[in-house]
């Protein structure tokens, strides 16, 4: 026996099957289906536009989290050369020492890289009496005087290095004091 098929039949035009059509095919004349289909466009319209906030918050999170690492490791790179800078400023001002007589260099002042200013101050340690006192072209300062003569002709130097505020957004200074012997 072979089975009938409903679905492919030709479809009859009565009056109860027209109804029966627009009710299921949501018909404007029809409350049930069309507020079945306005219901289900509005909570996809509430989904969608939640899905947007929340994608909305992670980019802004996401972009905010980019720019603090940034601008940290501008920071940090800086720092990180001004402690090197004022090593060499450091050997840069023992070589001017060694250069002049004693106790006429006072401090040194000068710029690197147009990125850094670099600042030495110099203050002499001698035994009594000092070089700083018997050298007539002395523009230096003593320190102090002591009495062993192993600690005689030292150096008390305070390099400042401060980085030019072009470069970056906060100030960044390093400061460091370093004792040398001449």
């Amino acid at each position: 026996m072979q089975r009938k098929n409903y679905f492919l039949m030709p479809f009859k035009s009565t009056a109860r099957n027209i109804s029966l059509r627009k009710m299921f095919t949501g018909s404007r004349n029809n409350l049930k289906g069309s507020s079945t289909k306005t219901f289900r466009g509005g909570m996809a319209m509430i989904m969608a536009i939640a899905v947007l906030v929340i994608i909305a918050t992670i980019m802004a999170l996401s972009l905010s989290l980019t720019t603090q690492t940034t601008k940290r490791t501008t920071d940090l790179y800086l720092y990180e050369q001004s402690t090197l800078l004022s090593q060499s400023a450091a050997e840069y001002a023992m070589l001017k020492i060694s250069q002049v007589a004693p106790c006429s260099l006072p401090d040194l002042d000068f710029r690197y890289n147009n990125t850094f200013d670099v600042k030495i101050t110099m203050q002499y340690i001698f035994t009594n009496p000092s070089a700083c006192r018997t050298n007539s072209l002395a523009d230096g300062s003593d320190y102090a005087t002591v009495t062993y003569p192993d600690s005689n002709g030292s150096v008390l130097m305070d390099i400042a290095i401060t980085a030019n505020p072009t470069g970056t957004t906060e100030p960044i200074r390093y400061f460091r004091r370093s004792i040398q012997k001449l």
